[in-house]
């Protein structure tokens, strides 16, 4: 049983590693990614409930253990695939937190267009850790053995997928980005475009 857990922690570890060293050699040239999941449906996963009350009605979440992805009360959603050891994730997280009020201002948004985050490879502790150190206000969740980090193609830190759901209830993801985005705004007016979605009264 020893022995299982040392080899869990030391490949979650090379994996983790090679996450960084990859996104180290392209970060400077990060931009919009042709991600061969872009323009396909979402891959379903489950995720555990918020235990946070607001972040359950964040994402429209009845109580209870888990939740698939696609029962997310959302025409859009943008799923940021991050870790807490990631230097990148850490010093873009301020204008994510301003992606996150940027679409809060706006109630015709807000309602419409949700945020979460993935941690790859990490802890829920890990998670909270980050959550709370970086202030982060949308929900985010831990995914400790890569399940997900896998289903979304092995993807370095910091990556940005947007989803639209369509007439099926899935999410068809129309944008994705690896690394730094930039100003918010701007990656938020590349949004609108991507899903063509509009205020409507």
């Amino acid at each position: 049983m020893k022995n299982r857990r040392l080899f869990k922690n030391f490949y979650k570890m090379v994996l983790v590693t090679f996450l960084f060293l990859s996104l180290w050699v392209s970060h400077t040239s990060s931009q919009t990614s042709s991600s061969p999941l872009q323009g396909k449906t979402l891959p379903i996963f489950k995720l555990p409930t918020p235990q946070r009350m607001e972040e359950r009605e964040y994402l429209g979440l009845s109580q209870k253990e888990s939740f698939s992805v696609s029962e997310i009360k959302a025409e859009v959603l943008i799923i940021e695939i991050f870790s807490f050891y990631c230097p990148f994730c850490q010093a873009i997280a301020p204008e994510v937190n301003t992606l996150y009020q940027i679409i809060n201002q706006f109630p015709p948004y807000y309602q419409r267009i949700k945020i979460i985050g993935i941690g790859a490879g990490n802890t829920l502790q890990e998670v909270e850790n980050f959550k709370r150190t970086h202030h982060i206000p949308f929900p985010l969740f831990p995914d400790e053995d890569f399940v997900i980090h896998k289903r979304l193609g092995e993807v370095r830190t910091p990556y940005f997928f947007v989803a639209k759901k369509s007439g099926n209830r899935a999410f068809q993801i129309l944008l994705a980005h690896s690394g730094d985005f930039g100003v918010a705004e701007q990656f938020f007016q590349k949004i609108l475009n991507a899903t063509k979605i509009s205020i409507r009264n």
